[in-house]
């Protein structure tokens, strides 16, 4: 497939008294009509590298292309076929639906009328409420709007840092659906998120920490190259258990996750010691290969 997205050796400073390093030479590329996820906590540079794609921040070194141009030299081209939507809730609080919508049709030269088949399925979910000023919306209704503001000049890709951070699970679920439905008309998507469980949502992820790409693959491979087997483990009191596990030279690696504990041996011998355990051997999700890749790359301060 043909990459619309390539970004080769990105690299990124912030300076000050310390300088932080916010992006360390990011390479990746994403294809053409593809959904494409950047996965990380807060702090690993997503928004520092989606800030750079969107033109609104230069690199200090490497180069960003979309659709084959170049993210600094040829910025308003790529401004005219892209759309971007920030994490922060960007539009303009004071303003209707219908009058948010109607402004970035006309920032773009064009009607919401000439390209309503676009967002039409967005928007009849919040066209009762057209007339409500964007600041008294719920924030599902919030990133509906927003959605429909960055399509509303039909983009080829669209640029989404963070769009379900601070949404209600159902409306999370909602707003991935819209993402599934507007790539079937073919336009290609890069997404950020934090949250490990929206990666199974993509075509492709990438797994960024401390600005550096741990790696980028589809969920199902990533998830089928963990190297070690993993247990799920669990006790009447998982924290006496986790320092227990601590203790114990057998033991790689163990966490709290969830109302069990993950735990990784070392070599043959899986045994936990005395006491009264349940334990199961279980499939690693995106989090744990997360967890594993993090051990495997020297970490450093970074901001977004």
């Amino acid at each position: 497939m043909n990459a619309i997205i390539a970004v080769d050796n990105i690299s990124k400073k912030y300076p000050g008294k310390q300088p932080v390093i916010a992006l360390d030479r990011v390479s990746l590329q994403v294809n053409d009509g593809e959904l494409f996820g950047l996965i990380g906590p807060d702090g690993a540079g997503k928004t520092s590298l989606f800030r750079i794609l969107a033109t609104l921040l230069l690199p200090d070194e490497g180069t960003g292309r979309i659709d084959s141009k170049d993210v600094v030299a040829d910025y308003m081209e790529i401004r005219k076929t892209t759309g971007y939507m920030p994490g922060r809730f960007s539009l303009y609080q004071d303003l209707t639906v219908e009058e948010n919508l109607k402004f970035f049709a006309d920032v773009f030269n064009t009607t919401v009328e000439s390209n309503y088949d676009i967002i039409k399925d967005i928007y009849t979910q919040i066209e009762p409420f057209k007339k409500r000023r964007a600041g008294k919306l719920s924030g599902g209704m919030k990133q509906k709007l927003a959605l429909c503001c960055v399509l509303v000049h039909k983009p080829g890709v669209l640029i989404l840092d963070e769009p379900t951070t601070g949404v209600d699970p159902v409306s999370r679920k909602e707003f991935w659906n819209m993402l599934k439905q507007l790539k079937k008309q073919g336009i290609t998507i890069i997404a950020s998120t934090p949250y490990m469980d929206e990666a199974s949502l993509c075509d492709r992820i990438a797994l960024i920490q401390s600005g550096k790409i741990l790696t980028v693959d589809s969920p199902e491979k990533i998830v089928s190259n963990y190297p070690f087997r993993l247990y799920a483990v669990k006790s009447k009191n998982n924290y006496m258990l986790l320092e227990h596990l601590r203790t114990r030279e057998n033991v790689r690696r163990s966490y709290i996750f969830g109302e069990y504990l993950h735990v990784v041996f070392r070599g043959t011998d899986e045994s936990l010691g005395t006491g009264i355990f349940e334990k199961k051997e279980i499939q690693p999700t995106i989090e744990d290969c997360f967890m594993q890749l993090m051990e495997q790359s020297p970490m450093q301060q970074v901001t977004e």
